[in-house]
């Protein structure tokens, strides 16, 4: 029941047939691929601090956001939050779990008021049964994302905190824009520092022209110097 009253029969397919288009996972397959996609699909809306699912849960359905932000966390040895990844609008997450079913290996929390297209795994593998291009795209997606997790284990153990915030800063402008909505806290967990360190360099930034600094949001204003330092310079 609480199911159902979370999900409702999707009226805006279009829209998320429109989003698959613009991903790279489901680009290239073709308008009618892409309208039997997208006619799996329910919406689901979360509150701002809602959690999706979290870590060990079953990993039944594929999200993609159309409004809001998701965090994707997990907890530390010490009893802390890290941030794996934060994603908006047009990103697509659950990749791995719609395939294997196996336990979620993170948790998902809105960031903020969100709403979100959601395909469920015996849908979504039954439709794998009639179009191998989308199991193709898939394996590519989850080799990108195996990349991905090994630069953030470099990052981590090969470069100073100054080029990981720097890098951290140029992916989320990447997806978001030059004006980046988030806490100095948050980027903490996420580049793993402290945030009076994150602080430290952001005013460093700052005083560079750099970044703008205000509450709860970063402006990039020079992101040719801030990819300049992402590399270590």
């Amino acid at each position: 029941m609480a199911d159902q009253l979370a999900t409702k029969s999707v009226s805006k397919r279009p829209e998320f047939a429109a989003l698959l288009t613009m991903n790279p996972m489901f680009a290239g397959l073709g308008e009618d691929a892409i309208r039997s996609i997208a006619s799996l699909c329910t919406r689901r809306h979360l509150d701002e601090g809602e959690v999706l699912f979290q870590k060990g849960d079953q990993g039944d359905a594929l999200y993609g956001v159309r409004r809001g932000r998701v965090r994707i966390e997990t907890g530390t040895a010490a009893g802390g939050r890290l941030t794996l990844n934060v994603l908006g609008p047009g990103d697509l997450f659950g990749e791995i779990a719609i395939f294997d079913g196996q336990p979620r290996t993170a948790d998902a929390i809105a960031a903020e008021a969100s709403e979100l297209f959601m395909v469920r795994r015996s849908d979504f593998l039954a439709h794998l049964e009639r179009e191998p291009r989308t199991t193709l795209r898939l394996l590519e997606l989850l080799c990108q994302r195996i990349r991905w997790v090994t630069d953030r284990m470099e990052e981590a153990v090969l470069l100073p905190l100054h080029a990981r915030l720097a890098r951290r800063l140029c992916a989320l402008a990447d997806d978001f824009g030059s004006e980046v909505h988030i806490s100095q806290e948050e980027l903490g967990v996420y580049v793993g520092a402290a945030r009076e360190s994150v602080n430290r360099q952001l005013q460093e930034w700052r005083r560079a022209g750099i970044i703008e600094l205000r509450r709860g949001r970063i402006s990039l204003l020079d992101i040719e110097r801030l990819s300049a330092a992402a590399t270590g310079e």
